[in-house]
């Protein structure tokens, strides 16, 4: 018999279905991707999607979270060929770089609200094998109606942060159930696993972080480098900002004097104005409801704006901002040097691990809680350089684009930090095929017909 927190819970969540539609309303008007399927999120579906066929469900909430998912189910797929794979998301960036990863026969679908009737006729209508979330993604009424069902659902490259441990704490009534109702967590680090376990997780292993196994996107990388040979100036780039680094940005290079004539030149100094101005500046937004409202706080602060999606060539007065999707690789193969976005608010940081992956120098800002481990190993390693506000984080990349000696030392140093901390992926992967198979024997994909075929990508290019 469920308990009456969780009643109390399913409650709660059925009510508030009226206002989960309204934000969805409200959310696809800046990003029109929520409006699709919006009743597969309430788990009503009215497609020909195959029913029950034994999935490998893989949920991946958002964009982060997909691109390690992408390198969970690539890994899957080598150790079991044929694994059909579902894969759920909650928001549309998710969503988009999930449908990049799937196969003829996989299927995708939002994850559905966390009430009972919403959960049963998911679960009802494709009765996985097993259920892989990703990283922090637990939900109270789907671990206890997988349980009820025998379902095996586990936590995968799992993470928890002190702020989160203690919000997590404060729904202790509503945690520690979800926790310890899930079948098996793998933590990417130690630190992890001492706060899930606090929750009562099942912790089964120490992993490592599946993001150090991505392969960055070698046709980006040749068309960086190709282009990279072209530019008369280093680049520095603000790599996945949240919103206020940017203007944090802008304030710095204005001070510096970038939107100002250059002072007189005098022989033997190197003004910080000239210094300014001999990088050119780039700024990629974490999320991409925010390219419009970036471009325009660019232009507003005096500068010209050189997007990635229009054609033309940038000019020396403008910085470029890269407004795409799937580009990263790119925009690392670029930079001379990188300012991680999210470290300068209180934000707790990006993944660097792709920039690392990539050769690219990091400097990271006083907020890493998201990713603490790599970014003290980063640092460590010499792949790394951490320092207090946005303006030492600018006269670093200044003084590391002068000094080719030492950049050349740290971009050896990223690809040793990166090559080093391989190997989550293979054993993550192994560690859900055991459990999954451990009733039956996993089946492989169903027909082509259940299937949204992968998007094709295009050969990056810069005009």
């Amino acid at each position: 018999m469920r308990s009456l927190s969780l009643r109390l819970y399913g409650a709660f969540t059925s009510l508030v279905q009226p206002l989960v539609r309204r934000k969805l309303k409200r959310r696809a008007e800046a990003e029109p991707g929520y409006a699709v399927a919006v009743e597969e999120r309430f788990g009503r579906y009215y497609d020909n999607a195959a029913v029950g066929a034994g999935w490998c469900w893989v949920h991946a909430v958002s964009l982060g979270e997909s691109r390690a998912a992408g390198i969970l189910i690539a890994e899957l797929r080598r150790q079991h060929p044929g694994i059909p794979i579902l894969l759920t998301h909650g928001t549309a960036t998710g969503r988009e770089e999930g449908a990049r990863l799937l196969e003829p026969g996989d299927l995708q679908v939002w994850q559905p609200w966390d009430t009972p009737s919403a959960v049963a006729r998911f679960l009802d209508r494709f009765a996985p094998r097993i259920g892989v979330l990703m990283e922090t993604e637990v939900w109270p009424e789907m671990v206890a109606a997988c349980r009820e069902r025998r379902i095996p659902l586990v936590l995968a490259n799992a993470r928890l942060n002190e702020k989160s441990l203690a919000s997590a704490e404060r729904l202790g009534w509503l945690a520690r159930p979800a926790y310890s109702g899930l079948t098996a967590v793998w933590a990417q680090t130690e630190a992890d696993a001492h706060r899930l376990v606090s929750l009562g997780a099942k912790v089964a292993g120490v992993y490592g972080n599946l993001k150090f196994d991505a392969t960055p996107d070698a046709r980006q990388l040749a068309a960086a480098a190709k282009f990279k040979g072209q530019l008369p100036r280093p680049l520095v780039v603000l790599a996945s900002s949240r919103e206020g680094e940017e203007q944090m940005l802008l304030d710095v290079l204005k001070r510096f004097g970038a939107t100002s004539p250059l002072p007189p030149e005098q022989p033997g100094v190197d003004s910080i104005a000239r210094q300014v101005a001999a990088v050119q500046w780039m700024i990629v937004p974490r999320h991409p409801q925010r390219f419009d409202e970036v471009a325009a706080l660019i232009e507003s602060n005096g500068f010209g704006v050189a997007r990635r999606s229009a054609a033309g060539a940038p000019t020396a007065a403008e910085i470029w901002l890269g407004d795409s999707l799937g580009e990263m690789a790119l925009y690392y193969g670029l930079a001379d040097a990188a300012l991680l976005g999210g470290s300068f608010e209180a934000l707790g940081g990006q993944n660097l691990i792709e920039a690392a992956a990539c050769g690219c120098p990091v400097v990271l800002g006083p907020s890493t809680f998201n990713f603490a481990e790599a970014a003290d190993l980063a640092v460590a390693s010499g792949a790394a350089l951490r320092v207090q506000t946005m303006e030492q984080a600018v006269r670093a990349a200044l003084s590391l684009v002068g000094d080719a000696v030492r950049r050349e030392a740290m971009v050896q140093s990223a690809h040793g930090f990166a090559a080093s901390n391989r190997g989550a992926a293979e054993r993550t992967a192994a560690a859900v095929l055991a459990i999954a198979e451990g009733a039956s024997p996993m089946p492989v994909r169903a027909a082509a017909s259940s299937a949204i075929p992968p998007e094709e990508r295009a050969e990056p290019t810069l005009d």
